[in-house]
């Protein structure tokens, strides 16, 4: 089985290289702006001939023919801005070889999608919040990042990776894991992307892997997994996973360094930064990069011991974003600002990312319950449902039968049951109807018999309870 698997490094580079690599960031944000100014001048100067040409009497139609022919073609695509580029890098960049041709590309091919993820969204073809129009990329805002597809790159030994025009780098890390699937004939690499991270400087490689038919450690297991603020997640099994909430504990230290960086003088127009300032802010920005280290430590554990272990693993549709809304109403604001921290802390839609191309990689099936399921409310043992039930109320006491069990367990429980049979390892048909997979490869399961056009891909047929299906086999993950 082929799939894409990615391997990441941080580099231990001198002084010079450390330079090089941040003048290729720089090369590759400096095309990024350049492109995107090229566009908006065009499209600048079209709209001023357009509303010259009416002014003069000119239809509509002939004012945009006019305009068109007096601005030219205009570059969206890759191909078109690189082309544009070439003609253009000796008079806008007479530096620009001191830099990989990649680096220039790398840009470039940010800008383009960056367009192709706004024409998507404003045309409806992208799903998710609206995507905005392509703005300039600061010189000291954001991540410092390029890529490299073609040229001499990759791992060389266990300890140095190759770049272009930069050369070999030391890692501080073993690059063994990728260099035996490379000497083994197991692993290609496609790319490398080289990106900067608290002062750190990591690459990571972008590979296609041929990984073995796998098969769960319990291949006819099914688990219901419940995701919360309390515990990281609740299983099915009554086991309750605790949430390490990285945010928390490196809180306090969070904002006493932010109020040191306000306290000394940052930069500003006409002054520059002082020395103490610079190391108040790596300082925080070191702490940043430790939480998020910790968040997405946990969150590997977690899904790589749920997909090597259980055949079928079943999670709920959460509207993470509808979640996390700001409260209406003064004197609520703090409170549920709290909660809208630690669910974002808590990265549920990390952990089901990972879990669905983990399921695949192990073998296994991930089923995403319907968004509307009352998997909280309904009686794990006489499938009452209750009509209301309070966050704050963490018990579940049926009135039906009299059962008395953990909020949370109960509703993995609820989700476990939405799959009673599991089929081979490889995701074989169990003989039940299908459904059809989502874009992430991942199954639907509707016992509600309805389906909101915000969470379900198109295609999507509705199912009863005691529907399941087999997710399509994919040969990638993302």
């Amino acid at each position: 089985m082929m799939v894409m698997q990615a391997y990441r490094f941080e580099l231990n580079p001198n002084n010079a290289v450390r330079a090089a690599l941040a003048s290729h960031a720089g090369a590759a944000r400096f095309a990024f702006n350049w492109g995107l100014a090229e566009v908006e001048s065009r499209l600048e100067a079209g709209r001023v001939m357009r509303a010259l040409a009416i002014r003069q009497g000119a239809s509509v139609a002939e004012a945009g023919s006019w305009a068109a022919e007096f601005v030219g073609p205009i570059s969206w695509s890759l191909p078109a801005l690189r082309r544009e580029w070439n003609r253009a890098k000796d008079e806008v960049a007479p530096w620009w070889r001191e830099n990989s041709k990649e680096a220039y590309s790398s840009g470039l091919d940010a800008l383009a999608r960056a367009w192709k993820n706004y024409f998507d969204s404003v045309g409806g073809f992208r799903r998710g919040s609206p995507v905005g129009w392509p703005r300039p990329k600061r010189r000291h805002g954001g991540r410092r990042s390029f890529r490299v597809t073609t040229g001499s790159f990759g791992v060389v030994d266990a300890r140095h990776v190759r770049l272009p025009r930069i050369g070999v780098i030391r890692t501080k890390e073993a690059t063994t894991r990728l260099l035996d699937r490379l000497e083994a004939g197991t692993g290609r690499v496609l790319s490398a992307t080289v990106s900067e991270r608290a002062g750190r400087w990591w690459v990571s490689f972008t590979c296609e892997v041929a990984r073995a038919e796998p098969i769960p450690a319990q291949p006819r297991s099914v688990v219901g997994v419940d995701v919360g603020v309390s515990h990281l997640a609740v299983l099915s099994t009554g086991e309750m996973i605790p949430n390490p909430k990285p945010l928390s504990k490196y809180q306090r230290r969070m904002a006493r360094l932010q109020r040191e960086c306000s306290r000394r003088r940052g930069p500003a127009k006409g002054q520059r930064p002082s020395k103490r300032w610079r190391r108040s802010r790596e300082a925080l920005a070191l702490t940043h990069h430790k939480v998020a280290d910790a968040r997405v430590d946990g969150l590997h554990k977690l899904t790589t011991a749920l997909a090597a272990t259980h055949g079928a693993i079943v999670i709920e549709d959460l509207n993470v974003a509808g979640m996390t809304t700001t409260a209406k109403g003064s004197g609520r604001w703090r409170g549920k600002a709290g909660l809208n921290g630690a669910i974002l802390d808590a990265a549920f839609g990390q952990l089901r990312r990972q879990l669905a191309y983990k399921s695949v990689w192990y073998g296994g099936r991930l089923v995403v319950a319907d968004r509307w399921y009352p998997s909280s409310k309904t009686c794990s043992w006489c499938k009452a449902v209750k009509t209301k039930l309070p966050r704050t109320e963490r018990t579940f006491r049926c009135g039906r039968c009299g059962l008395v069990i953990d909020r949370d367990v109960n509703a993995a429980i609820n989700l476990a049951s939405l799959v009673e049979a599991v089929g081979t390892a490889s995701g074989a048909e169990t003989g039940r109807n299908p459904v059809p997979a989502n874009a992430q490869g991942e199954e639907r399961s509707m016992p509600t018999g309805r389906c909101s056009s915000t969470n379900c891909e198109d295609g999507t047929g509705h199912t009863r309870p005691d529907k399941t299906a087999t997710a399509a086999e994919q040969s990638t993950a993302v």
